[in-house]
Parts: structure tokens; sequence; C-alpha cells
């Protein structure tokens, strides 16, 4: 048996097979979940749909988080097929690709809003929404990246929403640690996404992350799914508030994404 055998939960943020979401997935799946995925708008159902039939997911349906009236319609379809939920994973987050290419001191009061909203806000949106239908060893966990805590180039404004998603985390678990809830947050390693595509000079990130880091490489999609489900299980019980760094050691390595080739 998998160590999330029988334990219902939703994937949130699958773009295509090269999201972080879905090495996630993949991983849950073979250790034994029952998955439920989301979409945005017609042409990402047309990427998601396959990935999620493809793996036998009991829900999916569209999910725009920054509409309330439609989050509110997913969670209650959620609730209205499962009743319960074991687990989240919101891989979920936006900004404007202009707001990334430009320097962060001339980001608008637009642009800042936005990249908060969807990708820090969200979270909590979610969480909330979730958390009532969570039972004692309810897990959730989200997606963050260095550029929370240095200033990456090219990062930007998703660097201060990813800071502000790790505090959201802290406080989160807080709350709902009361009623035996988990949340946690991931701080992968760069790895080349559609998300990650929005990034300047995201090919130079990659080799220097890969030269500071303690394993002298990058980490694979499949290694961040690994240890999220390990953060979903009951293997991590004792686990929560907890900023999990999948990056060959590169946080606490000599390298630094910011220094010259």
């Amino acid at each position: 048996m998998g160590i999330l055998e029988g334990k219902k939960g939703l994937i949130l943020g699958v773009a295509n097979n090269k999201s972080i979401a879905w090495g996630v997935a993949q991983a849950a799946k073979r250790e034994g979940a029952i998955l439920g995925f989301n979409y945005m708008g017609e042409q990402m159902e047309k990427r998601v749909r396959p990935l999620a039939e493809s793996m036998g997911a009991e829900i999916i349906a569209p999910m725009n988080v920054s509409d309330d009236e439609s989050m509110d319609q997913f969670f209650a379809q959620v609730k209205e097929q499962w009743g319960e939920l074991d687990f989240i994973v919101h891989s979920i987050a936006f900004a404007n690709k202009d707001a990334l290419q430009d320097s962060f001191n001339k980001t608008t009061r637009d642009d800042f809003h936005l990249a908060l909203d969807i990708s820090a806000f969200s979270f909590v949106a979610c969480a909330n929404r979730a958390a009532s239908m969570m039972k004692p060893g309810g897990s959730m966990v989200t997606m963050s990246y260095l550029g929370a805590e240095r200033a990456v180039p090219g990062y930007g404004v998703m660097g201060v929403a990813k800071a502000a998603l790790e505090a959201s985390t802290r406080y989160l678990a807080a709350d709902l640690g009361r009623n035996g809830l988990r949340v946690n947050a991931l701080s992968a390693g760069p790895i080349r996404t559609l998300a990650a595509s929005a990034v300047g000079d995201f090919r130079k990130l990659m080799e220097k992350s890969a030269r500071g880091s303690m394993l002298g490489r990058n980490v694979s999609q499949d290694e961040v799914g690994n240890t999220c489900v390990y953060l979903l299980s009951d293997l991590a019980s004792g686990v929560t508030g907890e900023l999990h760094y999948v990056d060959a050691g590169f946080h606490v390595g000599a390298g630094d994404p910011g220094l010259p080739v």
C-alpha cells in the first residue's frame, strides 16, 4: 500500500505535463491517492483534462481563483462528490510578463495586486474552503521559490508574491493547526515549466543554480513530487508551518543566482 492509499486530494494548478503540480500528481497517484483537478478556461482544459483522465481523476472542473463565485462552485462540487477531503496541493501563480521583464521598482499597482491575489491570496482562499471538509490529519502544501528570500534577477514582483505566500503558510498553519490540519510550503529549485518561461534569462538561472548547489545539479519534477507526497502523508504528521527546500542544497550553498556567469 502507498503512503496516500485511499486519501482524496486536489491538485490545483496543473498547466501541462511539465508542471511541478503534474510531478506531484504522478507521485500522489503512485502512492494510492484519489485525485481531483481544476483548470481555467477552455484552452487550459484541453491540456489538463487528458492528463487528469490518465490518472483516473474523479473531479476535473473549472476554477478561476480570482473569482469567488467560481471557487465556491468548484469546492461545492468537491463536497457534493467526495464529502470529505484529505489534502490539497496549491501550485498556482501568475504575474503579467511585462511586470517580470521590467525592474521591480517600476511595478504598477495593478500588476502588484494581480500577482499577490493569484499567487498568494488564492492559497488562503483555497485553504479556507478546503478546511471545512477536512478531518484532523488533513494536509495542505503550496509551492514557493527562493526568490521569496533573495532578489533574483527577472523574478521581480513574483518574488514579493512568494514571500507573501510563505508568510501566509505560517499563519494558516497557526490557525488551522487548532483543527489538526497541517499547512506547509515547498521551495523548489528552478525547473523548466510554462510559468518559468516568463522569467528573464531562465537558462542562466538554471546554470547558476546547478553550479551553486551542494549536489552540483538541479532537481527534477519527480523529486519535488516525491517530497510533496511525504508532506501530504501521515509520515509528516508532526510537520506544519514549514518551508521545505527541494533545491539540491542550493539555498545553503555558496552559489547565488544573482552572480554573473
